[in-house]
């Protein structure tokens, strides 16, 4: 009701909004370079590129990893690599000298400080490197930051000006909004901007439920993650069922193969192939060829 209200009186309180407007020639010469930030995932960087002009040809130059300041949606089932993937994102900008926040929604501080030890071993990294690069942010053992949006968003302001951050990784988003669905797309919107305020190159991981499609890039909440953030990366996983699939993927029937794809990016160009993802024994994800690819090898 007080909602309504609430929208009744903007209705009547119109008038146009001039400062929002501007020229794209103004507003170019505010806008960022596009640069690519590095993830630490092998076959993944790459994937991304911008097109330039040359000699009157368009060619294609890959980014190096994901567009700077961009807000990536990071979304599968459970078991597909999503928090190795933002781990491993983690640990290389903070290897490469760039504050990282982490903020961890579904497990402890104490215990994520453990799992970012091991993946930085597995990543052949030392740890008393990055150890000041990586801010721990506990949503998950302070519910006021998980329940208040407005908590979290002050938490992260302090910690971004307090480590001079540069990137931001929530695992997982979903956590956020988690029982209140409706305010998911409220709740993305408003950490889409604060990142764009604090020019922040962020990942949102996100969950999707089973009974979603693997390989759609909708999270619990619908499609309020993907359609608000810069892009979004889906990774999925699938049994071997069938004689085609086994002979396809080189996979005993009954066992496991993992996919990824780069379901949209609006900063820049980008692989469009479904891709198979490997995550090794030693807890690291992998970008591997696409499915086209591995056709032409088996025929």
């Amino acid at each position: 009701m007080q909602e309504e209200k609430e929208f009744q009186i903007e209705i009547e309180k119109h008038e146009p909004v001039v400062e929002s407007i501007e020229t794209l020639k103004e507003a170019g010469k505010k806008a960022p370079k596009i640069e690519g930030v590095p993830t630490g995932i092998e076959g993944l960087d790459e994937l991304f590129f911008v097109t330039k002009i040359v000699k009157g040809k368009v060619k294609t130059i890959p980014l190096g990893g994901i567009p700077r300041y961009s807000v990536i949606n990071l979304t599968g089932v459970s078991d597909t690599g999503k928090s190795l993937m933002a781990e491993q994102f983690a640990i290389t900008q903070a290897y490469l000298g760039n504050p990282t926040i982490f903020v961890t929604v579904e497990t402890p501080g104490t215990f994520l400080a453990a799992s970012l030890r091991e993946r930085a071993q597995a990543m052949g990294v030392d740890y008393n490197e990055i150890d000041k690069n990586i801010i721990i942010i506990d949503a998950a053992s302070y519910r006021k930051l998980r329940e208040n949006i407005l908590n979290m968003t002050d938490t992260l302001a302090y910690a971004i000006k307090q480590y001079k951050v540069k990137n931001v990784v929530i695992d997982s988003v979903t956590g956020l909004y988690e029982h209140k669905e409706m305010l998911a797309r409220q709740i993305v919107r408003r950490l889409f901007n604060f990142m764009k305020k604090w020019y922040q190159t962020a990942i949102f991981v996100s969950q999707k439920r089973s009974g979603h499609e693997e390989l759609s890039a909708e999270a619990a909440g619908g499609y309020a993650v993907s359609h608000i953030v810069d892009g979004s990366i889906v990774v999925a996983k699938q049994t071997i069922l069938s004689r085609a699939q086994q002979n396809l993927y080189g996979v005993p029937i009954g066992e496991i193969i993992r996919l990824f794809r780069i379901d949209g990016c609006r900063m820049c160009g980008h692989d469009t192939n479904t891709r198979i993802m490997e995550i090794t024994p030693q807890g690291l994800v992998k970008i591997g060829p696409s499915l086209s690819e591995l056709l032409k090898r088996r025929t």
